[in-house]
């Protein structure tokens, strides 16, 4: 039998759930690229503000491509199921916040009314590095951003938001608090300047009015959220008694740090656990660089050694204690942290994090898209230790098992990039491959440019890994 809002009621008394009236909501999220990280952790905070505050906010999900999301949420009712897995039993929770699913290919005017609506307060995004489409402020427009600008069927974000905002203004409404969840440091900061330029580009006094109006906060997200494996559904609906298709399964911690800057209403997010600070930029570098840079490492280099699991790569006696050195002694002492963060404490969580047995997390998962993740993961690390006069051996190390992961060889790569790294691999070969992706007009560009030791060390690593 299937997980709806008429079986929800014949759950064990064990599923913890928040009660509240489902239809009573005054306030209304829109989330874009809403995925298995959106409902462990987004939904959760918000589940547990409204236990909190008394105040029901809605979550309206948006798919940006795929269907799968609505298709696993709409016969339930968009209620699911939430299991965190570490010591002792897991623990499963009811999550029933979110109010309906769109897939905006489908349904683009949908789309484009949920962020008209006078109820959207806020939207919050998990759309992907690679889902913002940054260029540098001094490039041309991308012709499918230009195509946005346009007045057209929406493309991306920045089409979907030209148009709801364009509604916005107007019929008289507020501005919107939009908030970034990705893996992008500054990341609200980056998404405001591409809005506006797209905006600029079809309106200017759109631009002007989104600039004044909306705000943008950066913010920083962690909790591990690993792709639902058939055998976790079976398990779920073993102990619940109910089938449920869009459960999701995570570890106990989580973390939600957002810059205190909000257009209007929001949930008691910070009654949940949120953080709300002057300042996001140390937690958000601590996590890009520590976390996410250690999550990429263990990922290439276990792949490359033939492991398919987190735990498993960790545990290995030569990935472990490298990325363990990444993650201390590298990333750690890249920048200066705020004055209440204790990394010497955050890198022990971590490794206990990564060696969580009862949370198989797969490598493969985490090795997509590396090129849209390790410049802010790896590069701007060792940008600012090169400034620093710092070596960082272990972050090259994970470097060059990333540059042979990318040569296409495997069955691994899933990256956007996939065919010009490939390419290049065909026409640089191991003796240039370092040059044309790292140097000055390379292809990976960026403020860190390697230096002899650096390239002897990479060339040593790429021949070692084949």
């Amino acid at each position: 039998m299937r997980l709806s809002q008429t079986t929800a009621a014949m759950l064990p008394d064990a599923v913890r759930r928040v009660d509240y009236d489902r239809d009573s909501a005054a306030h209304q999220i829109v989330h874009l690229g809403i995925g298995a990280f959106t409902r462990a952790h987004q939904a959760v905070l918000t589940e547990d503000a409204i236990a909190a505050s008394g105040d029901f906010w809605r979550i309206i999900g948006v798919s940006m491509r795929s269907a799968s999301v609505r298709d696993q949420l709409a016969p339930q009712d968009h209620l699911f199921t939430v299991t965190s897995k570490g010591e002792g039993a897991p623990v499963t929770r009811l999550v029933r916040c979110v109010g309906d699913a769109i897939v905006a290919p489908e349904h683009p005017d949908r789309v484009v009314a949920a962020l008209a609506d006078p109820r959207t307060q806020v939207v919050t995004l998990t759309v992907t590095e690679k889902g913002y489409h940054l260029v540098p402020a001094d490039a041309e427009l991308p012709a499918l951003l230009r195509e946005d600008a346009a007045r057209a069927t929406p493309h991306t974000i920045y089409g979907y938001f030209a148009q709801g905002l364009e509604q916005r203004r107007a019929n008289g409404l507020a501005g919107l608090t939009i908030l970034s969840c990705d893996n992008l440091a500054e990341n609200g900061t980056r998404l405001r300047e591409m809005l506006l330029r797209v905006l600029a580009a079809r309106d200017p006094a759109l631009a002007e009015w989104c600039a004044v109006h909306c705000t943008f906060p950066n913010s920083m997200v962690d909790r591990i959220v690993p792709a639902s494996q058939p055998a976790d559904l079976d398990a779920v609906e073993a102990r619940i008694g109910l089938r449920d298709e869009a459960a999701v399964f995570t570890e106990p911690f989580r973390q939600w740090v957002i810059e205190d800057s909000f257009a209007g209403p929001r949930p008691a997010w910070d009654a949940a656990g949120a953080q709300i600070v002057a300042d996001v930029r140390p937690y958000e570098t601590a996590k890009l660089r520590m976390l996410n840079g250690a999550h990429s490492a263990l990922a290439y280099l276990g792949l490359a050694n033939g492991l398919e699991l987190v735990s498993e790569a960790v545990a290995d006696p030569e990935i472990g204690p490298l990325v363990v050195r990444l993650m201390r002694d590298e990333a750690a002492d890249s920048f200066t942290p705020a004055p209440e963060q204790d990394l010497a404490a955050y890198a022990d969580s971590l490794i206990a994090r990564f060696a969580n047995p009862a949370l198989p997390h797969r490598l493969a998962q985490i090795a997509m898209d590396g090129s849209q993740k390790i410049p802010q993961r790896w590069l701007a690390t060792l940008a600012d230790r090169q400034a620093r006069g710092k070596a960082s051996p272990a972050i090259l190390h994970a470097l060059a098992a990333w540059i042979v992961h990318v040569r296409g060889d495997t069955p691994h790569v899933s990256d956007p990039r996939a065919q010009p790294l490939a390419a290049l691999w065909r026409t640089a070969g191991a003796a240039g491959i370092v040059a044309a992706l790292l140097d000055g007009g390379g292809l990976m560009a960026s403020p860190w440019v390697p230096t002899a030791e650096d390239r002897a060390a990479l060339d040593r690593h790429i021949a070692a890994l084949g």
